[in-house]
C-alpha cells in the first residue's frame, strides 16, 4: 500500500495522470477494462497470496489487449517470471527491481518510455536472463539427479537404480519425473522419455 500511494505521489509530481490504483489482480483488469490507460504499472506480488498473482494479471492483461504497455515491478529478480512475461515481442513492456524506484528520474523515463511501446528492462534482470539462458536443461539437476540419470544412461532399471543407491523404488521414481519436468519431457506417445533423457545426458544437456 505504502509502495502504491508513494508511486502514485511521484506520477502526479511529474505531471502523469493516475486513473486508477488497485490492490488486486482482479480488480487491476476490471481497471485497466474500464480506463484503457497509456500504462499499467503492475506489482510481481499481490493479494491474496503474495506470490505472482501480479505478473499473472499482467500477462492475462496483455492476452485480453494485445501490446496494451506494462511496467512490472519485483522486489527481487525473478527469473522464471522475466522471461515468461518478456517472451511476449509485441513491445511496451518492463520489469524493473523496485530499487529503481529511487532514481526517480530514471524510472519516470521507463515509464515514458514503456507507455510509448517501447522496453525497459532492469540492468539486473538482463544480466540473470542471459546467465539463463547459457545454461543448460541438464545443469539445473541435483547431484543426485544426475546420478540417477547416468545410472538410466547405462541400461538400467528403476528397481536397478535404486539397488544401486540403495534407496527405494518411490524415491527413483521421485528423481526419474523431476529429470524429465528439468529437461522439458513431458509425456508423449511419439517419444520414449527415458531414450531421449540418456540423449540429453550423453550430449551434455
Amino acid at each position: 500500500m505504502l509502495l502504491r500511494e508513494g508511486l502514485g505521489r511521484l506520477l502526479a509530481d511529474e505531471g502523469i495522470e493516475v486513473s486508477a490504483a488497485v490492490d488486486g489482480p482482479d480488480e487491476l483488469l476490471v481497471a485497466f477494462g474500464h480506463h484503457r490507460p497509456d500504462l499499467c504499472i503492475v506489482d510481481v506480488r499481490m493479494p491474496p497470496s503474495y506470490t505472482d498473482e501480479g505478473v499473472r494479471a499482467a500477462a492475462e492483461l496483455r492476452r485480453r489487449w494485445p501490446g496494451s504497455p506494462v511496467l512490472v515491478l519485483s522486489q527481487y529478480v525473478e527469473e522464471r517470471y522475466a522471461s515468461e512475461l518478456l517472451t511476449d515481442d509485441a513491445g511496451g513492456l518492463g520489469y524493473l527491481l523496485k530499487d529503481r524506484v529511487a532514481d526517480i528520474g530514471e524510472f519516470v523515463d521507463a515509464v515514458r518510455r514503456v507507455a510509448a511501446g517501447g522496453t525497459a528492462l532492469d540492468p539486473e534482470v538482463v544480466a540473470q536472463l542471459l546467465v539463463r539462458r547459457h545454461r543448460r536443461p541438464i545443469d539445473d539437476l541435483t547431484p543426485r539427479e544426475r546420478e540417477v540419470l547416468g545410472l538410466m544412461a547405462e541400461g538400467r532399471s528403476n528397481p536397478g537404480i535404486a539397488r544401486r543407491l540403495v534407496v527405494s523404488d518411490g524415491a527413483v521414481e521421485k528423481h526419474v519425473s523431476n529429470i524429465f519436468a528439468k529437461l522439458g519431457l513431458p509425456p508423449a506417445t511419439d517419444d520414449h522419455r527415458r531414450v531421449l533423457a540418456v540423449l540429453a545426458y550423453l550430449d551434455g544437456g
